[in-house]
């Protein structure tokens, strides 16, 4: 098969599935996928012809993230303007360590981060794009680090010496960094967070008086702004403060909740991020970019150079000459893809101000997906709602209603019409939709309120499943 046939044919299948109304998935047990598909390489390839057939095959197999039901993930829906980016990107496949390779891809990202950093006001900040929110925690405790302890770069860190502080909700990839730093889980301080999910300073200020008593030094601080769960928004102004008398690095993890900066109305949930150090956004949830794309933010970008300075010694790579262009001076990775371009093109579509539409469009659904909870007699809110994330459960007996709602999430899964999550809020169990999908509408709110009320109902009377 001609090439030009085949890609043809390709483009042809991206059409039928962003036209078509299926299944948003199709419930099969990892087993049952793997006795049903051909997933053998072969010792001979075959020809394009059975490359289309595999297409086919995954297409029919995967999750419809772009369907309007689909609300479990931060992330969702398709941005046509960042998928052709997509495809240039893989087209033109180079690599953004180097200037040379990377000429306009490089400025482009210096323009989006340029953009990005007068958004969280570090006027004269740079940064990186990275392989997401948890690489980015982990360059803004890499600074940190960096800061706190000069020669840690040369020589190792002492991690029973030195410790963090995260909201008691924060996002599992701070321990990860932790672990990966040589700081340890065990110096990963998580503190207290109040009714709505958010770090108390005061909490946090007994954490760091107690630690600097114990004989360890603070370094960071990683506040959350838009938590996974709760979608909470740490109090950045009153952090900032703590953190400023103490001379503690402050990163703020805006993975999911960076995107509020956009609206005059939300953009107050993140009052105070322009006194932290680094900052972490996530393009690819709420702003609905392609996996992955990913920007860590720093206000002194030459400390971001300095923790990146092993490069330095490639200089296969690197040449004096191009020292200011080299965005691989700047980055953990070596070969990294061009992630820029994509969110470049989808923002050049619809500019801050469109951004901003859809961000307060998604608020106004989360506040509609709340309202119906709130009048339903047979669900109740199961925290404050301060993002578009909307945490309820199916009412029941105590002793029942923790297998309950899971039994419910269960039947969402089989049936395949929703896909929302499940998880936890202390003991409770609780369901989970997240509004991040421009495919979302009142009417299928709507119908996953029917769909869960239906299956409680179906469950105490004993109706198993269809």
């Amino acid at each position: 098969m001609r090439y030009d046939t085949f890609l043809d044919e390709v483009l042809s299948r991206v059409k039928d599935y962003l036209a078509e109304d299926g299944d948003l998935a199709k419930s099969r047990a990892s087993k049952s996928l793997a006795r049903t598909n051909d997933l053998k390489l072969p010792l001979e390839g075959s020809d394009l012809s059975s490359v289309l057939t595999d297409i086919d095959n995954y297409l029919a197999n995967c999750v419809k993230t772009n369907h309007p039901n689909f609300m479990n993930p931060l992330w969702g829906g398709l941005n046509i303007a960042a998928f052709a980016g997509e495809i240039i990107t893989t087209l033109t496949n180079t690599s953004m360590y180097t200037f040379e390779l990377a000429p306009l891809a490089s400025l482009i990202e210096r323009s989006i981060l340029t953009r990005m950093c007068e958004m969280v006001g570090f006027g004269d900040g740079g940064g990186t794009l990275t392989t997401g929110g948890s690489n980015g925690n982990m360059l803004g405790m890499l600074c940190a680090r960096s800061r706190a302890e000069p020669l840690s770069q040369r020589r190792g860190i002492d991690g029973g010496n030195v410790v963090v502080y995260v909201s008691a909700e924060s996002h599992y990839s701070v321990e990860m960094s932790a672990n990966v730093l040589g700081i340890g889980l065990d110096n990963v301080i998580k503190v207290a967070c109040d009714s709505d999910g958010r770090m108390r300073p005061d909490k946090l200020n007994e954490e760091i008086e107690r630690s600097i008593q114990g004989g360890q030094k603070p370094i960071c601080v990683i506040a959350t702004s838009g938590t996974t769960v709760r979608g909470a928004f740490d109090p950045l102004v009153e952090i900032s403060e703590i953190c400023h008398q103490n001379q503690i690095w402050l990163h703020v993890d805006a993975a999911w909740g960076g995107s509020c900066l956009f609206s005059n109305e939300h953009a107050n949930l993140m009052a105070g991020v322009e006194w932290a150090d680094s900052v972490c956004w996530d393009a690819h949830k709420l702003m609905g970019i392609p996996l992955i794309c990913s920007a860590f933010l720093i206000k002194d970008q030459a400390q971001l150079r300095k923790v990146c300075s092993h490069g330095d010694a490639a200089h296969y790579l690197f040449h004096d000459e191009t020292e200011s262009d080299d965005l691989g001076r700047l980055s953990l990775q070596c070969a990294r893809r061009n992630d820029a371009l994509k969110l470049f093109l989808a923002w050049r579509e619809r500019g801050d101000s469109g951004w901003a539409k859809m961000v307060d469009g998604y608020m106004e659904l989360a506040a509609y997906l709340e309202s119906l909870i709130i009048e339903s007699p047979h669900l109740e809110m199961m925290s404050s709602r301060q993002w578009t994330n909307v945490c309820f459960r199916y009412k029941g007996d105590e002793d029942v209603v923790l297998e309950l709602n899971t039994e419910i999430r269960e039947r969402l899964m089989v049936s395949g019409n929703y896909m929302i999550s499940r998880s936890n809020i202390g003991d409770d169990v609780i369901l989970r939709p997240v509004i991040a999908n421009p495919g979302i509408t009142k009417e299928s709110l709507e119908g996953l309120i029917a769909e869960v009320i239906a299956h409680g109902e179906d469950i105490r009377r004993g109706i198993p499943v269809a």
